[in-house]
């Protein structure tokens, strides 16, 4: 497993504490998914809460391996964020895509279906069927 090419995980939240847990939940759940490349973006600069492009982009070229990068927002400015870098180019790795999935459940899915060695299709398929799961 080693020598596959594993899609890179960013969580952005607008905690530095939610993205960094909801990383070790989903790397947990997923069996301690070790070798799958997962990133924590949470927060702005200095703690504070809010987003930074900046450590966005850091996120999405710390976990490119060349399989393509999922990034999970919250919320609001968080998903604003991500699609301006999107629309810029150049600021995240070729392939890098905005999943449109619960922030939690969806975490979970991917980074499970990345551990997987699945391709960026199938892990963004996963996280974004993360909705329909059913709590009653």
């Amino acid at each position: 497993m080693s020598d596959m090419k594993l899609v890179g995980i960013v969580l952005v939240s607008h905690s530095a504490d939610v993205a960094a847990s909801v990383a070790e939940l989903a790397k947990g759940l997923a069996g301690g998914a070790t070798a799958v490349p997962v990133a924590a973006a949470g927060g702005a600069e200095g703690g504070r809460l809010g987003t930074s492009a900046e450590l966005i982009s850091a996120a999405a070229a710390s976990v490119d391996r060349g399989a393509g990068v999922a990034v999970l927002a919250d919320l609001g400015s968080a998903v604003l964020t991500v699609k301006a870098l999107l629309t810029e180019g150049g600021e995240v790795p070729a392939g890098t895509r905005l999943v449109d999935a619960p922030f939690v459940e969806g975490a979970v899915a991917a980074v499970v279906t990345a551990a997987a060695g699945a391709d960026l299709d199938a892990v963004v398929a996963a996280a974004s069927e993360a909705y329909a799961y059913r709590k009653v």
